[in-house]
């Protein structure tokens, strides 16, 4: 096929963390697909990218839905896959953004999956991770020495997110805006309250910063995340 296909990790939100091989990219590729939840909601990484963009660059922004429905979500997937192929065949190059980093947690994992079954020139560029850069923000290290670092879907099966809390030195809990309550009681339970720290928007304007995971004020958002120690950081 003549296009190359590029997935781009874009960063947390901060635009000045968006790395220099990104931005090169940015500036050279035809299309820009912007993936976004519904037809109603902005796209946080387009927002981020946009004046690295030429002005005569095509920007696409497709659908891909957050829903239950498996018909509609395989239907969707394979409508952008043919889309995207269509661009490549034309030896388009062509961006694909996603926040953070390309290879975790990504929209962009199941489009890899989908593109690498046809013979097309797949090129990855990653990008800072939410985490990191939040680790960095509030001075918080996340492993040192031989502690144990676990990244934690909060949305994963109750005993696997009560064993990964009960081996782990330090957590990174990602998607924290659903079961907090319980969340908030499995942490506890495992003493990983004391030394945690929730940020959320990590870089974007509106970022904030929540030490005490027992205050009432805890209410996490999709882009929040939650990275938590067992042991004292030693750091103020």
């Amino acid at each position: 096929m003549k296009g190359i296909f590029y997935g781009i990790g874009i960063g947390p939100g901060d635009p000045e963390l968006i790395t220099l091989k990104a931005v090169h990219i940015l500036k050279q590729v035809d299309v820009v697909i912007a993936p976004r939840t519904n037809s109603r909601a902005d796209s946080t990484a387009l927002n981020i990218a946009r004046p690295h963009i030429k002005g005569d660059t095509e920007i696409l922004e497709l659908i891909f839905p957050m829903v239950d429905d498996e018909r509609e979500l395989n239907e969707a997937w394979e409508n952008n896959k043919l889309t995207i192929l269509d661009l490549l065949q034309t030896g388009k190059q062509v961006a694909f953004l996603t926040l953070g980093d390309p290879m975790l947690y990504s929209t962009y994992i199941y489009i890899l999956r989908l593109l690498a079954k046809h013979p097309v020139d797949i090129q990855t560029i990653p990008g800072i991770t939410s985490f990191a850069a939040s680790a960095s923000r509030v001075g918080f290290p996340l492993a040192e020495g031989n502690e144990i670092l676990t990244i934690v879907p909060a949305t994963c099966q109750a005993e696997k997110l009560s064993m990964a809390l009960a081996l782990s030195d330090n957590v990174v809990l990602m998607k924290v805006s659903r079961n907090t309550a319980k969340l908030i009681d499995e942490m506890s339970t495992h003493h990983l309250l004391d030394h945690a720290v929730m940020v959320s928007k990590c870089g974007h304007k509106d970022e904030s910063i929540l030490f005490d995971l027992r205050s009432p004020e805890l209410k996490p958002t999709y882009l929040s995340t939650i990275l938590a120690k067992k042991h004292s950081t030693g750091i103020k």
